[in-house]
């Protein structure tokens, strides 16, 4: 496993690939660097190009035509989480509850749980690209983000979202 860091202006991200995808993309809130280094070598891949190049676009306010090769190993019910979240587009927000009607319609079921939304979404391995920023409490709040709510907003300003 490799690992590089982007510096977004506000924050480092740690980039992680096993060479060929990326599988892991951190805000240096989420994750301990140290934990990184001891873990990961630092390598130059060109899927650390591709994603670096995906994170310019966004960070200069530009919608990214691609999406750099990602790769997810979770539990199915994490990776639906994460397939839908990536149905949300730039500027666009959603709340845990809708995905959970979603996930109910989608295995024919009454109610599914938003706290069990939450958690998948919060276990996101692929900040930004796989955008769990874009979701909301139902009331329009800013809840449950693992870099930190003020991280989440500043996120959420860049795609010209007010709450």
């Amino acid at each position: 496993m490799y690992y590089d860091i982007y510096d977004c202006g506000f924050s480092k991200i740690i980039m992680i690939s096993d060479m060929y995808n990326l599988i892991g993309l951190y805000f240096q809130e989420q994750r301990n660097f140290n934990e990184i280094y001891r873990q990961y070598k630092k390598k130059d891949l060109s899927i650390f190009i591709a994603t670096k190049q995906w994170l310019d676009l966004y960070f200069n306010g530009k919608i990214p035509n691609f999406i750099p090769p990602i790769k997810l190993d979770s539990t199915p019910f994490r990776i639906r989480v994460w397939q839908i979240l990536q149905t949300i587009g730039i500027g666009e927000i959603t709340t845990y509850k809708n995905i959970s009607k979603i996930i109910a319609s989608e295995n024919d079921i009454n109610k599914m749980s938003s706290q069990a939304v939450g958690n998948a979404v919060s276990m996101n391995p692929i900040s930004i690209i796989i955008p769990c920023h874009r979701v909301i409490g139902s009331n329009k709040t800013l809840v449950g983000y693992s870099g930190g709510l003020k991280l989440k907003s500043k996120l959420l300003q860049l795609e010209g979202i007010k709450l």
